[in-house]
């Protein structure tokens, strides 16, 4: 992956002016076009469990592989943007919301350095719950920990191999403990690979 190719997780529970949490990410998908961002591929939808179990309702999630000018930290201001325009407000971690655009990758890339990202990635689970990050981390710091981000990823870069450990996606994919594969299914005909 070259320094213009970016991967992005789309996420969505909360039905909301835009209809439902795949109206939401299909309107993020045209924002995002709207922005310069070119399309590569998208995956299908999933439906998820809420993370952490019980926080609320499932989530429909998808990944995106763009092409995008800038630098990770402005490609994330307008990420952010989107989210706000289409009605994220920010209240606390793994909350419901209207919609959730995560920067993954950004040129298969660490950001801001090695050390700043095992720090975060290493983090046990109780202390992710109180701590946020003040700036962006590459590649996103709990990718391996998150199903719904491997699987749909894994139909857009199934050659992709993390930047830190070498692993390969579909290591990444295998090393998945049973709660974050379970009740992860695609939606049948509700994507934007038409």
């Amino acid at each position: 992956m070259d320094s213009n190719t970016i991967i992005i997780a789309f996420g969505a529970n909360m039905t909301s002016t835009l209809g439902s949490p795949s109206d939401a990410i299909r309107e993020a998908f045209k924002r995002l076009c709207v922005a310069s961002f070119r399309p590569v591929a998208m995956s299908r939808f999933y439906r998820s469990a809420a993370y952490p179990a019980g926080s609320g309702p499932d989530f429909v999630n998808a990944c995106g592989l763009f092409r995008a000018s800038g630098s990770p930290t402005d490609i994330l201001y307008l990420l952010h943007e989107i989210e706000s325009g289409l009605g994220r407000v920010r209240h606390g971690r793994w909350m419901p919301r209207v919609i959730d655009i995560d920067l993954i990758d950004c040129g298969n890339i660490i950001h801001p350095s090695e050390v700043t990202l095992r720090h975060w990635r290493d983090l046990p689970f109780e202390e992710q719950q109180k701590a946020t990050p003040e700036q962006l981390i590459l590649p996103h710091p709990r990718l391996e920990d998150r199903g719904f981000v491997l699987i749909p990823m894994r139909e857009i870069v199934p050659n992709w191999v993390h930047p830190l450990t070498g692993q390969t996606l579909e290591q990444l994919v295998e090393a998945l403990p049973e709660s974050q594969i379970a009740g992860l299914s695609p939606l049948v005909a509700d994507d934007l690979r038409e």
